[in-house]
């Protein structure tokens, strides 16, 4: 059964009720989360092997033998499988039929609408069929300032657009750089813009932001060495992307400003969050190089990067490369 977004979190809660949850989607973080908060509702203690079974790989070919088991110690079990692909419906057809308490959670990556396993866990009144999409927006902002208000911790509206800009689309990664500010700040106060600069992960996406911002001065052998090194540190192809998108939106601002009369400083002094003082000197040389016309361009073009990245087995990196070139040669 396909379920709305606004009924996850009562599905994850009750998970006891369902034969089986399939979790899937881009943000794989995202995903093992959900997939854990169902697990628990069922079982305690992950390190139990009697009541909760992990798949993975080859493994799957025993998805069927395990969900027929009984449990030798009492309560009920689970079977949690990650990875999980279409060939695995001619089992999950046999499954349904079982008279069978245990619960059978499903980890997968992105499916498209024509998915076999996506279709069957939608058709299939027995499995919930949750997608997991990364937080963007209002989503994002309300998980940012919750998980900050569990330890009754604000947050200012200037650090809070500044972190949601940098954060990745992972959800795991956002829980990490989420409870380094937890950690950080005192029970009972304000984060500024200045301890969240100072406070998040800052080598993958620094770099990334480096290298975009040289590719838009049109200075490409920086560029492509920042892009190089964000890479290396762990940023992901299609953060690259949205960071492309997110500096563009500030420069289509300033030059949208400065055709209404209004000066160049006094468009990017209105800039929120500010732009921080390393980036001015290419911000300013971006503004320089580059018109209306050629910035509309870049974000289409980014758009579609964006896209083509999160399509399975596309060469991500390679394409981030192209695009960073075509950025800092742009005429």
């Amino acid at each position: 059964m396909k379920i709305e977004a606004r009924q996850i979190d009562r599905v994850l809660d009750d998970s006891g009720s369902w034969q089986g949850l399939l979790l899937y989607g881009e943000d794989t973080g995202l995903v093992r989360e959900r997939a854990a908060k169902a697990a628990r509702k069922i079982v305690d203690d992950f390190n139990d092997p009697f009541r909760l079974t992990r798949l993975e790989g080859e493994e799957q070919i025993r998805v069927e033998e395990e969900m027929s088991a009984l449990s030798l110690v009492g309560g009920r079990r689970v079977v949690w499988v990650s990875g999980v692909q279409d060939n695995l419906v001619p089992q999950l057809e046999r499954v349904v039929a079982l008279k069978s308490d245990t619960v059978l959670i499903m980890e997968a990556g992105s499916l498209s609408p024509r998915s076999k396993l996506r279709n069957f866990a939608e058709k299939e009144p027995k499995i919930a069929s949750i997608a997991c999409y990364a937080e963007e927006g209002r989503a994002l902002s309300r998980t940012i300032t919750e998980t900050l208000l569990q330890d009754n911790i604000r947050i200012d509206r200037e650090a809070l657009m500044w972190l949601q800009s940098r954060l990745a689309s992972d959800r795991a990664l956002v829980r990490n750089e989420l409870e380094k500010l937890r950690l950080y700040a005192v029970p009972g106060s304000a984060l500024s813009l200045d301890d969240v600069r100072h406070c998040v992960g800052d080598s993958g996406n620094a770099s990334l932001e480096d290298a975009v911002y040289q590719a838009l001065a049109g200075e490409f052998r920086q560029a492509d060495l920042s892009l190089i090194r964000a890479l290396a540190d762990g940023a992901v192809p299609v953060a690259y992307a949205r960071t492309v998108l997110n500096i563009i939106d500030k420069l289509h601002y300033v030059l949208l400003l400065e055709q209404e009369g209004q000066s160049r400083q006094e468009a990017i002094a209105g800039l929120r969050p500010p732009l921080f003082f390393r980036r001015k000197e290419f911000f300013q040389k971006a503004l320089a190089r580059l018109n209306l016309r050629m910035v509309t361009i870049i974000a289409s073009e980014s758009q579609e990067l964006e896209t083509r990245c999160k399509q399975t087995g596309a060469p991500d990196y390679l394409l981030c490369q192209r695009h960073l070139m075509r950025i800092a040669k742009l005429k």
